[in-house]
């Protein structure tokens, strides 16, 4: 006779939560904790620190989302929530703000890239809680439009992330700043020494809850990878976009690599959209909410998304490039296979990154089933602009790729370049426009009349493309122009100071 052994059934309905909370929770078909809430909302309702130890996509939002709203509605105060990146702060805030709207719990997020001023007016109306990235709080606190003196319970979620994009000085000063008589919740996917050092330094005796260790990836993501030479990963993602369906996330390493691919993947006929720190809020906000409604397919993101972006029933995550920081392998691929679903995770590995992968299968105690590219399709044209591509956002030349723009950048804007000087700096005579007409681009001489001159002597100027300047020379003896009101120091023109 076998025996058949049922699963305890986890409910909310055993953690203590009051009966209006728990209302709230079925209204909005929260019936099943996760491991992560079902261990942390008993001991954080009890008013202990803890320090709990998961993965993104595990529910840690309702982890401590529930124990806050619970404490401000019963006993009052206010609530501090830090992250580390704006998308993970907006979601946080939909989160609480879908539960705590039924009992006029009022919020205020303060974050980069949103304005300052409307911030400071969701201040003065006094919010129960407070979602912030350390940074934008910080200037508030310096600039004295808030005050964390009445702070009664403070949350640290993805802090080992805050920790890695520098905000270490930014928490310090923070937590020196709430009282001394808070609660302290800690959440991190690992337990680096200076999460540690926090844990020792500003909580009280805190409880340890470790749902999944370091480099534990989502249990029903199946994980594969193909070994592909740098060149042909374009046309080898145009082959696993048309050969799978639904929505598909697809990780770069670089901003410059995002705005790249996301043409490339438009040319291929899909709706791909951007989001990295090139991209202001509101950009990154609709690309996220046209992922999350399947008005893009694709979406395109560097690690400023890996634990920020919770969009339910995402297909595939493709890592094109693999992360510098191979421990964000694991948040990456945690976007697919959420609550219990199945997800798929590919990543493309070049012959020079085998060693990498084999590092990543260390980490996640797990062989990555390796795939055959097989023929892949030719290489569509892209559809970004010349200049788009190589200086990226404002014709930033700060873009390491911006030197292929010399060969690329056409004739007609080198000659709107001269003539736009010319009303500076003088006029051209009658014969500049053919002189434009017969000439290549960079190695162009000019002559023009500067009316600023009694004698109406000519100059003589070279536009070198290589240095992006004018040169000021007179016309007899090819001497350098000396001091005088209309030039600088040692014969420098306003031509050549905008050039520089």
């Amino acid at each position: 006779m076998k025996i058949e052994k049922k699963e305890i059934e986890l409910s909310f309905d055993e953690l203590n939560i009051s009966k209006e909370l728990l209302f709230v929770l079925n209204k909005n078909k929260f019936v099943k904790p996760t491991p992560i809430q079902h261990q942390v909302i008993p001991i954080a309702l009890s008013g202990k620190d803890v320090v709990g130890i998961a993965q993104t996509g595990t529910g840690k939002t309702l982890a401590f989302g529930i124990p806050m709203l619970q404490k401000l509605i019963t006993v009052g105060g206010q609530g501090l929530i830090l992250l580390p990146t704006r998308e993970l702060a907006i979601q946080v805030d939909e989160m609480i703000s879908k539960i705590g709207s039924n009992f006029k719990i009022k919020t205020a997020v303060l974050i980069g890239g949103a304005s300052i001023n409307n911030q400071i007016v969701a201040l003065k109306r006094n919010p129960n809680i407070i979602i912030a990235t350390p940074g934008r709080l910080a200037d508030h606190l310096e600039h004295k439009t808030t005050t964390l003196k009445n702070i009664s319970m403070v949350v640290l979620d993805e802090a080992d992330r805050m920790f890695d994009v520098g905000f270490a000085p930014q928490i310090k000063a923070i937590m020196k700043q709430v009282p001394e008589e808070r609660q302290t919740l800690l959440f991190s996917a690992t337990m680096p020494q200076e999460i540690i050092e926090i844990a020792n330094t500003y909580m009280e005796a805190p409880l340890r809850i470790e749902i999944a260790p370091a480099g534990t990836t989502a249990e029903f993501v199946e994980q594969e990878m193909y070994i592909v030479s740098k060149e042909a990963k374009v046309q080898l993602l145009d082959k696993v976009l048309d050969e799978n369906k639904g929505s598909v996330l697809v990780f770069v390493r670089t901003r410059y690599g995002a705005k790249r691919l996301a043409s490339d993947v438009n040319a291929m006929g899909h709706k791909a959209a951007e989001i990295h720190s090139d991209r202001s809020l509101f950009q990154r906000k609709e690309a996220l909410s046209g992922f999350k409604s399947g008005k893009y397919r694709v979406l395109i993101a560097t690690d400023i998304a890996a634990r920020g972006i919770d969009v339910k029933e995402i297909s595939i995550v493709i890592n094109y490039d693999l992360p510098d920081d191979l421990n964000d392998y694991v948040h990456r691929i945690g976007r697919t296979g959420r609550n219990g679903s199945t997800g798929r995770a590919i990543s493309f590995v070049t012959n020079q990154e085998k060693f990498d992968i084999r590092r990543i299968e260390r980490m996640i105690k797990k062989e990555i089933k390796i795939l055959e590219a097989g023929i892949l399709p030719e290489r569509r044209k892209s559809t970004t602009p010349v200049e788009s591509r190589f200086y990226g956002k404002n014709n930033d030349r700060s873009n390491r790729d911006y030197r292929n723009d010399r060969n690329d950048r056409n004739f007609s804007q080198v000659e709107n370049d001269y003539i736009e000087t010319s009303r500076n700096f003088g006029k051209f005579d009658s014969n500049t426009k053919k002189q434009f007409s017969n000439r290549k681009p960079y190695s162009i001489k000019k002559t023009f009349t500067s009316p600023k001159k009694k004698d109406n002597k000519q100059f003589e100027n070279k536009f070198e493309g290589k240095k992006d300047r004018y040169e000021g020379r007179s016309a007899k003896g090819g001497k350098d122009i000396g001091k005088s009101k209309f030039h600088g120091k040692r014969g420098t023109s306003n031509a050549q100071k905008r050039f520089r």
